[in-house]
């Protein structure tokens, strides 16, 4: 059996209604992407940059964001290691799980909180991403606590939200000499930690990986369509 690695965020996959075991046997075998999906590497950059104001707001003034309040009381915060050493094996089904946590802030109690930035407008009850995120920070705290780096107690999803009324628009407070500023509002949204909920996904992950066949698309999946539409383009001379 080979060893399957796949990432947190890519075994939350599994946890989507709209999950498509197709889709999900041909990232595995191709290196976890399809020829059309293109992830804007712009929100990739404020992620990182939200990363860095918030360890600098801690180098700098010895305390927390106030925006970061509702996690907890946090007194510091553990660089994040890199996806190679924030690894574990899920030794029952071979499975190599990795990640690359965004934020590990240290709480008062001795515990961690891990963190996800995400670039995009707050919907408390309505992201449709939320079952993938939930599973892809249960992946992390799981991962945490196998490589000795603490106790996890709470998981967050950290919403930078750009603030983009007219009215703030036309304030002097966005205007430079060399462009213009964007207000970005901050809304936490709290995460059940239940790390025991991955084995499920683990088993299935397994099974179709060791499909020798790629198996059915889900009903009307979009993805398979258009790849479908591409592979049509491709026969034809």
């Amino acid at each position: 059996m080979t060893q399957l690695r796949i990432s947190a965020k890519i075994l939350g996959e599994l946890a989507q209604p709209y999950f498509c075991p197709r889709c999900f046997w041909l990232k595995m075998k191709t290196g976890n992407k399809l020829p059309f999906q293109v992830f804007p590497g712009i929100f990739s950059s404020i992620d990182a940059y939200t990363k860095r104001v918030v360890h600098g707001w801690f180098d700098d003034l010895a305390e927390p964001p106030l925006w970061l309040r509702d996690i907890g009381n946090i007194v510091g915060y553990i660089d994040p290691p890199h996806w190679s050493r924030f690894q574990m094996r899920i030794q029952e089904h071979d499975i190599l799980l990795t990640g690359a946590a965004d934020g590990i802030l240290k709480l008062a109690d001795g515990t961690i909180a891990i963190i996800d930035y995400k670039t995009a407008k707050y919907t408390q009850h309505q992201d449709r991403l939320l079952p993938m995120y939930t599973t892809q920070l249960n992946g992390y705290a799981l991962i945490a606590e196998h490589i000795k780096m603490g106790t996890v107690s709470k998981l967050a999803l950290v919403y930078a939200q750009p603030v983009t009324d007219n009215e703030t628009a036309r304030t002097n407070v966005v205007r430079t000499d060399n462009g213009f500023r964007m207000p970005l509002a901050v809304y936490i949204h709290h995460v059940h930690l239940r790390p025991e909920r991955l084995e499920p996904l683990f088993r299935r992950a397994r099974v179709l990986y060791d499909l020798p066949e790629i198996p059915a698309g889900r009903q009307n999946c979009d993805d398979c369509r258009k790849l479908d539409q591409l592979m049509l383009l491709a026969r034809k001379p």
